[in-house]
């Protein structure tokens, strides 16, 4: 079938060089070189009034129709230029969002007309703003100009790519035969995104969350397909990103869940909906507790206690995760305050950081804020960030990292093992405790190469002279393989699960 955008005759590249100013410049002095010379030219030779009069009457109908005709192309460039821009986005280029919603309406009268089925593919780019951020906007419009151009390069004949907005991209798949044609389209784009973009000579990695309807299996008009297209990216983006997804019927009913789980989170900060946890960090040869991990609780009015799973990926993505986290740490140093002033030893209190927070421009300096304003000393504050947010943004990062460590606050890198960060990066990084991730602790007594991994990392971080803590201890057989390899601290529900401020000062006190 084919929906083709039409190319306009005249040369929209050579009416942007002319500009109004140039035209009315040159058409001043033609106009008046020829009324001045085509005078003088008739004075000359024309001795007969009558025939002076007609001559000059035949000059200025030719001026006027040559005017005439001369704006005629003006407008005509000028309003075909003027309907191009509205219909094409200015950075690159394609088809925008109301050029593509005709283009839809086209292809479902044309569909429906063949009884045919068509798709629509809507592809967001994953981790755009981290690039844009750092690399600057000048480098982050290079990129989705490239970005264009690859995803165009993996359509068929026919198929047309426009731009949504900022960082999302709309496909039609005007004529497809069954579902799977839409899901190969999907999965060629994916693959095509594994090469790196070179934009001013440095290579970038980019990725990309495709979400996919169908017509008629779906929707049947043009605002159904493309918001189901929109839930089924952001299903992709909940499996992990950088593959593609369906819209099911299923998925309408977890759209209306997340917004209404969003709403919800907004209002909690103001209804004092959030709670903290604290899980023990004992020390493996005293032990005692030395440290304490913040871990927060959403005890919701509508639907009980939420699992952070479910709330902390959409407040780190609407940004909800800066306000929460600033709460979390505040009262997670105010709490320790607390216990101090009832006699109970000093401890760290260890607060996860997630990566928004951790890009926010101003954070070291709100940290101190908070720190202040409790009154609990830098050194008795540790920040868990993962190994993916300390590598995301190179020098950046290890600057930030190194500005904590001037404030006088630990820095410990949390669920070690998953990530991949690489030794030469990790020795550079001002940091105190490395955790190991609880995956590897379980391994410990299934064979699996546990034992190995677990001891490799131990002897690691005591080779860069950093403190390591196990994370998710559960059986005495653990317990006692990590203190014969002399790893420093434990936590897990071998000790301890988290609990509530008042449980864990009754457990303070019990062990007093």
């Amino acid at each position: 079938m084919g929906i083709r955008i039409r190319r306009f005759k005249l040369n929209r590249q050579t009416f942007r060089s002319i500009s109004p100013l140039k035209v009315a410049i040159l058409y001043a002095l033609f106009s008046g070189g020829w009324i001045l010379l085509s005078d003088h030219f008739l004075e000359m030779t024309v001795s007969n009034q009558q025939l002076f009069l007609e001559l000059s009457t035949l000059k200025a109908l030719l001026c006027a129709l040559f005017t005439a005709f001369l704006l005629y192309l003006l407008l005509q460039w000028g309003f075909k230029e003027l309907a191009y821009k509205t219909h094409h986005d200015a950075l690159t280029a394609l088809p925008n969002r109301l050029l593509f919603n005709e283009l839809l309406k086209q292809a479902l009268a044309q569909t429906r007309h063949k009884r045919g089925q068509l798709a629509v593919l809507f592809l967001d780019l994953d981790r755009f703003k981290l690039i844009n951020d750092t690399m600057g906007h000048n480098l982050g419009d290079l990129l989705l100009k490239a970005v264009a151009e690859r995803i165009r390069g993996t359509l068929r004949e026919g198929d047309t790519i426009a731009r949504q907005g900022g960082d999302e991209f709309l496909v039609l798949l005007p004529e497809i035969s069954h579902d799977q044609e839409a899901v190969r389209v999907s999965e060629r784009i994916l693959a095509a995104f594994t090469q790196p973009f070179i934009i001013d000579d440095s290579e970038v990695y980019m990725s990309t969350s495709v979400g996919i309807s169908l017509y008629p299996r779906g929707a049947s008009d043009i605002e159904s397909l493309v918001k189901q297209a929109d839930t089924a990216m952001y299903y992709a983006k909940e499996l992990g990103r950088n593959n593609c997804q369906l819209f099911t019927n299923g998925l309408n009913i977890k759209a209306n869940e997340r917004l209404s789980t969003e709403n919800n989170l907004r209002k909690a900060l103001a209804r004092n909906e959030f709670i903290l946890h604290y899980q023990p960090q004992v020390d493996f040869h005293k032990g005692c507790i030395v440290g304490l991990e913040a871990l927060v609780r959403w005890d919701s009015k509508e639907h009980g206690l939420v699992s952070p799973l479910s709330f902390i990926p959409i407040a780190e993505e609407t940004g909800l995760i800066v306000p929460i986290g600033e709460w979390v740490l505040e009262t997670a140093c105010r709490q320790n305050m607390i216990w101090r002033a009832q006699g109970h030893p000093f401890m760290r209190m260890a607060v996860n950081i997630s990566a928004r927070q951790f890009r926010e421009p101003n954070f070291v300096k709100r940290v101190a804020e908070i720190l202040a304003k409790t009154g609990m000393e830098p050194e008795w504050l540790e920040l868990e960030i993962t190994e993916s947010i300390a590598m995301e943004n190179g020098e950046a990062s290890l600057e930030m990292l190194r500005r904590f460590k001037e404030l006088g606050v630990r820095i410990s890198i949390d669920d070690f093992g998953t990530g991949f960060s690489s030794l030469n990066y990790l020795r550079r990084m001002p940091i105190d405790t490395l955790k190991i991730d609880q995956s590897f602790i379980r391994d410990i007594s299934s064979g699996d190469n546990g034992k190995e991994i677990v001891t490799a990392i131990i002897q690691l971080a005591k080779n860069l002279r950093l403190k390591v803590v196990a994370e998710g201890v559960e059986t005495s057989s653990q317990w006692s393989f990590l203190r014969d390899k002399r790893c420093d601290e434990m936590q897990g529900f071998l000790f301890s699960k988290a609990v509530g401020p008042k449980e864990m000062e009754m457990l303070l006190s019990r062990l007093a």
